[in-house]
């Protein structure tokens, strides 16, 4: 399977992506077209940033991380990369796994590659996100269709209720971002 995988960014420490301190992933491409997409710039297939996932590991990972949350763009359309990513993060880091995906688990389940990659994923939150059923539980997903498949006993639920979280980081470029399943409003000036 490929080792490459197209990135749109790396946050490599994150509260408010899943449980613990984790690296979250955005891979780059999406063809879903969400309306309302928290992050959109993820949706090009052009070549942003070409990483192999040792060099992911290598370059980003925090000591002290639990984990990965892998996200979009959709993770899914680079199958190869993602399973290669998903397999070193459980092998040779010992890192529990989080992915979300735009596509209905039962579909993905017929694919024998996207099968073979819920072997390393402890938990699937599948499902389009729709503008209509915003999460207002404070589950960590964009919208109540969104479900929960827990692949592995590491994570429950609860686990995944993030209240009123989200963060803004301020990259060494300058930018600024914001992540998680709430927005902050900022006012532009």
């Amino acid at each position: 399977m490929s080792s490459v995988i197209n990135i749109h960014s790396i946050i490599p420490s994150s509260r408010v992506n899943g449980p613990g301190s984790r690296m979250v992933i955005f891979f780059q491409g999406c063809n879903h077209n969400c309306p309302c997409c928290f992050n959109p710039d993820t949706h090009s297939f052009d070549k942003t940033d070409i990483y192999t996932p040792e060099d992911i590991f290598k370059r980003h990972l925090r000591q002290g991380a639990e984990g990965i949350t892998v996200s979009g763009g959709e993770p899914f359309l680079q199958v190869k990369g993602l399973y290669t990513l998903l397999k070193t993060a459980r092998y040779s880091y010992n890192l529990t796994t989080v992915v979300y995906t735009g596509f209905e688990y039962n579909n993905l389940k017929k694919d024998i590659d996207c099968r073979s990659c819920f072997e390393f994923v402890d938990v699937l939150i599948d499902g389009r996100y729709e503008e209509s059923k915003k999460e207002n539980t404070l589950l960590a997903r964009g919208s109540t269709n969104q479900r929960f498949y827990f692949f592995t006993s590491r994570y429950m639920q609860k686990d995944f209720y993030m209240p009123a979280k989200a963060e803004i980081i301020i990259g060494k470029d300058g930018i600024i971002r914001e992540t998680g399943f709430n927005r902050i409003a900022i006012k532009q000036e």
